[in-house]
């Protein structure tokens, strides 16, 4: 569905970002980005949504070389929920999550009862709809980060792009996140995700590449690249990944735990 292939870039007299990074995604797939900060997978998700231009490398959608599609193309294969938003104008929220029907409109029409159906149902699906009618900017960044994704899910492009999806968001958020992650790969949607917590490759995502100074450096399942020895070295600091029994739950999980000097 998705081939990233030997994707290289590099800012004016600077230090390559990028080196030839490459990897597949199929559909249903969900691929989880770990690395340090600075390490490349911003400006990677950039150069996919045709935001930075790479030096060197292809994308591919279903075989089709991605450089020459439009930017409303994109749009329609793709949603991307960044960081952070650069929202400056004071939106309601239903306004903000309608945003995600631009790329279905022709151009100069208005949204119809089916783009406002598909937006009540997003704001639903993320348990916001209660801030429907307040002004996006008046929003905690985790109330913020709830309507981006929604906004994404509105948009129903086949691939999300997630830059840190949970940042910001406290601990049942960032649960209903992940769940919704596995719920929309369920769907045979294929997402594409950075994260700082290892843990959460565990929890949502079937493949993990592991980038460090713009290479990637692993890339396989999460049980097979994600191990104390292979975060230490990403990381630079010690870490051990140990499997749990939750006895409530029937369940086995594995846990990744930084390593404290005393």
């Amino acid at each position: 569905m998705l081939k990233a292939q030997n994707i290289r870039f590099q800012y004016k007299a600077g230090k390559p970002v990028l080196q030839d990074v490459s990897f597949e995604l199929k559909q249903g797939d969900v691929l989880c980005l770990l690395g340090p900060n600075g390490t490349g997978k911003t400006t990677l998700l950039r150069c996919l949504l045709g935001l930075s231009k790479p030096g060197g490398g292809n994308f591919f959608w279903n075989g089709e070389d991605m450089g020459p599609l439009s930017v409303r193309k994109r749009a329609r294969l793709m949603a991307y929920v960044p960081q952070a938003s650069a929202l400056t104008f004071p939106y309601e929220v239903q306004e903000v999550v309608l945003m995600g029907r631009i790329a279905h409109l022709k151009s100069g029409s208005s949204p119809g009862k089916k783009d406002r159906d598909l937006a009540r149902d997003a704001m639903e699906k993320m348990h916001i709809s209660h801030l429907a009618n307040q002004v996006f900017q008046h929003l905690s960044g985790g109330e913020k980060q709830m309507v981006l994704m929604a906004r994404a899910l509105a948009q129903q492009a086949r691939l999300l792009v997630l830059d840190e999806p949970t940042a910001s968001l406290d601990f049942s958020n960032q649960v209903r996140a992940l769940q919704m992650i596995r719920d929309l790969s369920n769907q045979e949607f294929t997402v594409l995700m950075t994260s700082h917590f290892p843990d959460h490759a565990f929890l949502t995502a079937n493949q993990v590449a592991l980038m460090r100074d713009g290479t990637v450096l692993q890339c396989g399942t999460p049980e097979d690249v994600i191990t104390g020895e292979s975060l230490s070295r990403l990381y630079e600091t010690k870490a051990a990944v140990f499997e749990t029994s939750v006895t409530s739950a029937g369940k086995h999980a594995k846990v990744c735990i930084p390593i404290i000097e005393e």
